[in-house]
């Protein structure tokens, strides 16, 4: 454990003016023992790698570094490394010295989505974003999606002060657990009341809640999300959407508290700051100190959520302290960009979308009743069949920049996946229906025609496999994720539609 005087000791130096946010954390007297961005540096001398990414193609690695020192991320280098395959985040560094990296989580009380029980990797193209009109990208966590550290140095444990924050995507969310940013335990199990102390983002209403239908910034406390001091509803505590959230939680003994904003504009809110929760085991606190994102302390990984910049600190920070990061903050610009690549598509036009893999070019994707699948389709084909290889391109049910493809003979009904398969279903106007049927469009993977991911698992392509069509991964447990002819089996040439 550092002491207070080490910790300062360590933090890189820099004006006021050009300040980032761990400089101005310690000048408030709270430096950071942790600082995770895949978007910027958050020490205005920071020149280190923020990330790295791993190539689907041949398991090769690269560390993604800031433009210059206290800047942006490269992610030209991202995009060049990882041209004609896919990569995902491997590690997420800490900027702090102190060697704080978030990697990807492993087996807890609650077991992970694949066979040997770690959690998946992030999509390194899932959350673009600019800053002051330079493209980064965020940590987009899928349900299954975690990364964690169970070794930390330096971070607030028992009752001792700390504070965190993060920036988030406030649109992207569900009410599972659970979507966290903070101090957990450090085996990875639920091990009791006060153990932990992170930011949870969504509209979980199982234990604490806000007002309205959310989402709400909470505290996770462990066996307790806390919107305040009580159990239930801090009526103070609202639902916050903005594209791009600030959430804010600190604590230190009988007193924390939960602030929040709009990172794109405004001031810090306060939600609640007071004495501890009534409830038995969380005054004092227990808390252990390992770092989690996206994730639960015992690894409950239902969740989903976008994380673009955060940091832990040994210190209860002021509220002034905690407003001049809000600043700078705003003063970084995060704004949306294009989540689609290649051939553009026209909203209500009619498309056929045919394979590239070699012996299979003559399919095209088409449905029977509600199964997705490939048929051979040609201009003397009956017209049954022309129309259910047609597809109307529709706005994004669940995100505008992305796409929906209606079906041409069964109006109302889209393709979705659904544990990973693809299958036509009338829409339910359901918030998990539209996000299972919107998907985002990339150039393609093998130099031709489209590649088609899963808007709310990037990591998922449109996939051919014996005939029948899959989110797939590039590789992984399930047959369909196989490696083998990946990037020409997610591939597709698009061409006006059948019917």
């Amino acid at each position: 454990m550092f002491s207070r005087r080490n910790l300062l000791g360590l933090v890189a130096t820099g004006s006021l003016v050009s300040a980032a946010p761990c400089d101005i954390y310690a000048s408030g007297g709270a430096p950071c023992i942790a600082a995770h961005s895949t978007t910027r540096a958050l020490y205005s001398a920071y020149t280190g790698p923020l990330y790295q990414v791993i190539r689907g193609s041949d398991s090769a690695t690269t560390d993604i570094s800031p433009l210059s020192a206290g800047g942006v991320a490269n992610a030209a280098a991202q995009d060049t490394f990882c041209s004609g395959t896919t990569c995902l985040i491997k590690v997420i560094y800490d900027q702090s010295g102190r060697g704080n990296h978030l990697t990807q989580a492993p087996p807890g009380g609650f077991n992970g989505p694949e066979s040997n029980g770690y959690d998946n990797l992030a999509s390194a193209i899932g959350a673009p974003v600019t800053l002051n009109g330079q493209k980064a990208y965020g940590v987009f966590v899928s349900p299954g999606t975690g990364y964690r550290n169970n070794e930390v140095n330096g971070s607030a444990t028992g009752d001792e002060p700390e504070g965190m924050y993060a920036v988030l995507d406030g649109t992207h969310y569900n009410d599972a657990c659970c979507f966290d940013y903070g101090n957990a335990e450090i085996s990875s199990k639920d091990t009791g009341a006060g153990h932990m102390e992170a930011i949870y983002y969504g509209t979980s209403k199982t234990w604490g809640y806000g007002s309205g239908s959310g989402p709400w910034i909470m505290a996770d406390l462990e066996n307790n999300l806390f919107s305040g001091q009580a159990e239930g509803l801090n009526s103070a505590d609202p639902s916050i959407s903005h594209r791009f959230v600030t959430a804010a939680v600190k604590g230190e003994p009988n007193k924390w508290a939960i602030r929040g904003a709009n990172a794109a504009s405004g001031s810090l809110s306060t939600y609640y700051s007071g004495a501890r929760p009534t409830v038995s085991g969380y005054n004092p606190m227990s808390k252990e100190g390992a770092i989690i994102l996206g994730i639960g302390g015992d690894n409950s990984n239902g969740a989903q959520g976008t994380f673009y910049e955060g940091v832990m600190t040994y210190g209860y920070p002021s509220d002034a302290t905690e407003n001049s990061v809000q600043a700078n903050i705003v003063a970084a610009k995060y704004a949306v960009t294009s989540l689609t690549s290649g051939k553009a598509l026209t909203v209500g036009s009619s498309i056929s979308l045919r394979a590239t893999t070699s012996g299979y070019s003559t399919r095209y994707i088409a449905h029977n009743g509600s199964a997705v699948i490939t048929e051979v389709v040609s201009s003397s084909s009956s017209s049954t069949l022309k129309k259910q290889a047609s597809w109307t391109v529709r706005t994004g049910l669940a995100n505008s920049g992305c796409f929906s493809f209606e079906s041409v003979d069964t109006p109302g009904s889209y393709i979705r996946h659904y544990n990973f398969g693809l299958l036509l279903n009338a829409s339910d106007g359901s918030k998990q229906f539209k996000e299972d049927a919107t998907f985002c469009p990339q150039s393609g993977i093998n130099g031709q025609g489209l590649s088609i991911r899963s808007w709310s698992y990037p990591t998922r392509y449109f996939r051919h496999y014996e005939n029948v069509l899959y989110v797939a991964s590039n590789g992984g447990v399930h047959t369909f994720d196989s490696k083998t002819s990946f990037n020409a089996d997610v591939t597709w040439v698009v061409s006006s539609g059948f019917a």
